[in-house]
């Protein structure tokens, strides 16, 4: 095999957030772009010769140019062995799992997430690290380094040739083992090791009927494998299934807004029993009941609560995590059952480092994403088996699961206002806005509730030391209510900024209100202090989860 070395310059916008390098596609087409960014990656996380790497993804506009990109300068650099999932795709779950079961040195995944696709769309890649889970901000300040200076990148020389992504088996380019695998087979039988797959089977042989909406995007093969084939759900229940490169010009994006179809039939008048939802590359989800939103917060707290429902977690759960704008529905199961609760910044790297010293079993984001210790990344259609479970287990709809809950626990009233696309400028303008509002909050109070303490959330990992500054700012009241405002790094265009909005009652209070409503004061006053409808000319908010 020869090498082919290419001379480059670097691009100085190569820095990878807490998701990957996320860019428009006509971005990384630029000569170079992708490349530069490959091998920066190799740089830094090397020595790879000999390794093996797990390569695929949501299977959008530019993903099967990438994976040829990518094969070719894996082998100039050394790799060992490349597992490439077929047609490409690998939702991030299934290929944080190989990663695990491989033993890889790491592995490439090629997504925008719940970005939209296409030529105009977004493309996007990450590193993953040999714990399943994405490189730490250390490992992405590197290779962000590394690109500033990289001068060249290597190829293998004559290998212009695109290899097939069709069917799986093994060749060979150069001296590096490429194998084709079912994207599929390895999660399912990992899934399957979970959860009682005879009694969801037994459930919808009693005429249970769901919804899963795949939104044209990566778990549509999983959902219809899973879910159809495996469990007996009808032909039909996975809508959507087919992966498409521009996601069928949809935003797949699983809520209230961007599922559209999916909502309409779960609030319709023959709603099935059960609906859902996942992303673009399979790590989020979206629960609903018969006429029934389930908040992601909720279902997070629900899910621990009812862990000892489902076999693989019947031996107990060593903590439970979530993320600060989340709100405390999970910390009020932990407290009850006694188990550790850890507050993180957004970003599942954090809930990595507290996996892989034991802390914690169960973890989550307000942002529909619920995972565990099974791998080190989110997993979407692990959330809707685990709801399956705890259904076919107690036997109710999904409505008096969750208020049954609260009826427990109490509920935490929580709302999310996005207000997506807004110039960087006007973001910063409004997060100035708050911060310079602090000093003469502290102590007011506000609709019967006293502000105990305005800050910016920051965060000492208890695993490694690192400290997490700037991660958003915070109102938070004596009875636990809580305004929290952060500019999100989840685009490629313009900001997003999102308010989030908690309230809780116990029990015994009024636990079945609009949440718009039970949150109005604290809508007011979010508005109220960040002037941000005149700041930034919008009168309502793009997205309200």
């Amino acid at each position: 095999m020869k090498i082919k070395t290419i001379q480059t310059i670097p691009f100085a916008d190569q820095r990878p957030g807490t998701s990957g390098l996320r860019k428009r596609v006509k971005v990384f087409r630029q000569p170079h772009y992708l490349e530069n960014f490959v091998q920066s990656v190799f740089d830094t996380v090397g020595p790879v010769e000999g390794t093996t790497l797990i390569v695929g993804g949501d299977g959008r506009f530019y993903n099967r140019e990438a994976i040829q990109t990518i094969v070719q300068m894996a082998a100039a650099n050394g790799v060992g062995r490349l597992i490439i999932g077929q047609h490409g795709l690998l939702s991030t779950p299934a290929a944080s799992h190989l990663i695990r079961l491989h033993r890889a040195h790491g592995g490439f995944i090629l997504s925008a997430s719940h970005n939209p696709g296409g030529p105009a769309h977004d493309f996007g890649i990450k590193f993953n690290m040999a714990n399943g889970g994405p490189a730490p901000e250390k490992i992405t300040e590197a290779i962000y380094a590394r690109s500033r200076e990289i001068t060249e990148y290597h190829l293998c020389e004559g290998s212009g040739t695109p290899i097939s992504l069709e069917a799986c088996g093994s060749l060979l380019v150069g001296n590096m083992i490429i194998e084709i695998v079912d994207p599929v087979e390895d999660y399912q039988a990992l899934m399957q090791s979970l959860f009682d797959f005879d009694a969801i089977r037994e459930l919808f042989g009693r005429g249970f009927r769901m919804r899963f909406d795949a939104m044209h995007a990566v778990t549509g093969p999983y959902a219809k494998a899973i879910l159809e084939d495996s469990l007996g759900a009808p032909e039909g229940t996975v809508i959507h299934a087919r992966p498409l490169e521009d996601f069928g010009g949809g935003h797949p994006d699983p809520n209230l807004t961007y599922a559209r179809s999916l909502v309409e039939c779960l609030f319709g008048d023959e709603a099935p029993d059960f609906g859902a939802a996942s992303d673009g590359d399979g790590d989020r989800n979206m629960i609903l009941g018969r006429h029934f939103f389930v908040n992601p917060c909720d279902s997070l707290a629900i899910l621990a609560a009812n862990a000892h429902r489902i076999p693989g977690y019947q031996q107990g759960l060593a903590g439970v995590a979530r993320s600060m704008p989340t709100s405390g529905a999970v910390d009020r199961v932990a407290e009850a059952l006694g188990l550790r609760c850890f507050e993180t910044p957004t970003g599942w790297k954090f809930f990595g480092n507290l996996m892989d010293s034991g802390q914690i079993t169960l973890c989550g984001e307000e942002s529909f994403g619920t995972g565990s210790s099974h791998i080190r990344e989110k997993d979407g259609l692990w959330a809707v088996l685990f709801w399956l479970n705890i259904l076919a287990s107690r036997n109710e709809s999904v409505e008096d699961v969750v208020v049954s809950h609260w009826r427990r626990f109490g509920r935490n009233y929580f709302s999310r206002h996005d207000y997506e696309d807004l110039q960087s400028e006007t973001a910063q303008e409004v997060m100035t806005k708050v911060q310079d509002s602090f000093a003469s909050l502290s102590g007011q109070k506000h609709a019967g509730r006293t502000i105990r303490v305005c800050d910016d959330f920051s965060y000492t990992d208890p695993v490694d030391g690192s400290v997490s500054k700037g991660q958003g700012l915070r109102v938070v009241f004596e009875d636990g209510s809580r305004i929290i405002f952060r500019r999100s790094g989840t685009g490629t265009h313009g900001a997003t900024l999102r308010i989030y909005l908690e309230a809780y009652v116990d029990g015994q209070g009024n636990i079945h209100m609009n949440p718009q409503e039970a949150l109005q004061d604290l809508i007011d006053l979010s508005l109220e202090i960040s002037d941000l409808h005149a700041l930034s000319g919008r009168n309502e908010p793009t997205v309200i989860t």
